[in-house]
């Protein structure tokens, strides 16, 4: 039985996902999570303790871990993982994306430099810290602009500013969330760094892929038909396929191919973000920014939107991913139905006491799966702060405008009940 290597923290969501299309594809798991060191196996699993930010002693506790027999893929969940999967896939000589393309894929400004290297569209930035002067650095900003860490993900702290007022006040706001503890304890050794760069207007388009030995190749375009202008950026909808003409969905995938080669990624799934801009002249084509190229598939259980079709079976894209790994030339389209993934945005800080309307949101047609993530006496907090959803709502139709508007109807039937947060303060 192949084996194969999965790098994840202990909340990933898609673990489980994984662990069924191995069932299925006769594949043996082997996780390293960042669970405790001290307890003796606490999720039966028989993972590997690592500590992300300590990769040499992670490396060595995977291959003597796995010295009996060695594994023949690897994969990470999650941006945290990428780059101790790359050094243990590389220890191995396994395909993989290598550790200096993987370290920059999961870091702000080294993505943006690499791009600028390598002559593709990238904006203004700034890159400081958070000992800077924000005054000095608001003039130095052209406006609109956009603050944000450089190493936290689902838009996490990113706000646009118009003023250098407004810069000021996002520079402090950005400063306070990356010395919360709970940001330190990730010890990214980034936790001090921020960049100002340029706004850019347009729509914004996720893409799932892999890399296949250099090559790209596109799994599928989601479009985010919610307006992305800020001040915050709050993801809600992903709808496949996206409503972009050909020539514009070809322009996104050579982007998204042209920024991956420049950050180096090699072999193994990737999610971009990008933004088109329209062409400011008749007869060219829009310009493509590549915001952003993770050496990871889709976060979560957002993977659950997408299907794809293998052998005239319907399969997930966990399964295809495995399949990859073991270095299977992947064989899989996307199946023939549109589909819709909300993350259900969280309204307003407080505690999460009820949810309420789930069997009305799943009655809703085209609707698949509603799934409430958030616990109850939970604490919530919006954008820019939130590091989580509510939850998600995922529905399949044969119209993109159909799936998206059975999930918005979904969401409308939800009730959540959402009491204020008692601030506790010291003096």
């Amino acid at each position: 039985m192949p084996r194969i290597l999965i790098f994840s923290t202990t909340t990933g969501y898609q673990l489980r996902s994984f662990g069924e299309a191995a069932l299925d594809l006769g594949v043996e798991l082997t996780f390293a999570t960042d669970r405790c060191h001290s307890l003796d196996d606490p999720w039966r699993d028989a993972a590997v303790a690592v500590r992300f930010h300590d990769e040499d002693a992670s490396v060595a506790a995977v291959l003597a871990a796995t010295a009996d027999r060695p594994a023949d893929g690897v994969i990470a969940v999650g941006d945290r993982p990428v780059v101790l999967a790359a050094r243990v896939a590389e220890e191995l000589g396994l395909p993989w994306h290598p550790p200096d393309a993987a370290r920059a894929s999961a870091h702000k400004r080294l993505a943006r430099e690499r791009m600028v290297q390598a002559g593709l569209p990238a904006p203004r930035y700034i890159s400081t810290t958070v000992d800077a002067d924000p005054i000095d650095l608001s003039r130095r900003a052209r406006y609109p602009a956009v603050v944000k860490p450089v190493s936290l993900s689902g838009s996490r702290g990113v706000i646009r500013v118009d003023t250098p007022e407004a810069c000021v006040a996002a520079f402090a706001r950005v400063s306070t969330l990356l010395s919360r503890p709970e940001i330190r304890a990730l010890r990214t050794g980034s936790e001090h760094e921020i960049l100002i760069e340029d706004f850019i207007p347009g729509r914004e388009y996720a893409v799932e892929g892999l890399m296949s030995r250099g090559a790209f190749s596109c799994l599928a375009v989601f479009d985010k038909p919610d307006p992305l202008d800020g001040p915050f950026f709050e993801e809600t909808i992903y709808v496949t396929p996206p409503r972009a003409d050909a020539g514009v969905r070809r322009a996104i995938v050579a982007a998204v191919a042209a920024a991956a080669a420049a950050l180096g990624l090699a072999h193994g799934p990737i999610h971009a973000e990008c933004r088109v801009s329209p062409a400011d002249t008749v007869g060219k084509p829009p310009q493509v920014h590549v915001l952003e190229v993770a050496a990871r598939p889709i976060g979560g259980l957002c993977s659950r939107v997408l299907r794809f079709t293998s052998d005239s079976s319907s399969v997930s894209l966990e399964h295809v991913l495995l399949g990859h790994a073991l270095g299977e030339r992947v064989a899989a389209a996307r199946d023939d139905l549109a589909a819709a993934v909300m993350m259900i945005p969280i309204p307003r800080r407080g505690i999460l006491r009820s949810v309420a309307g789930e069997d009305r949101a799943r009655e809703v047609p085209h609707v698949e799966e509603v799934r409430i993530t958030a616990k109850q006496d939970q604490l919530l907090e919006p954008l820019p702060e939130a590091g989580s959803y509510l939850g998600f709502v995922f529905a399949r139709a044969p119209l993109p405008i159909e799936a998206e508007a059975a999930v918005r109807e979904a969401h409308r039937r939800l009730v959540f009940t959402v009491d204020g947060a008692i601030d506790v303060r010291a003096g």
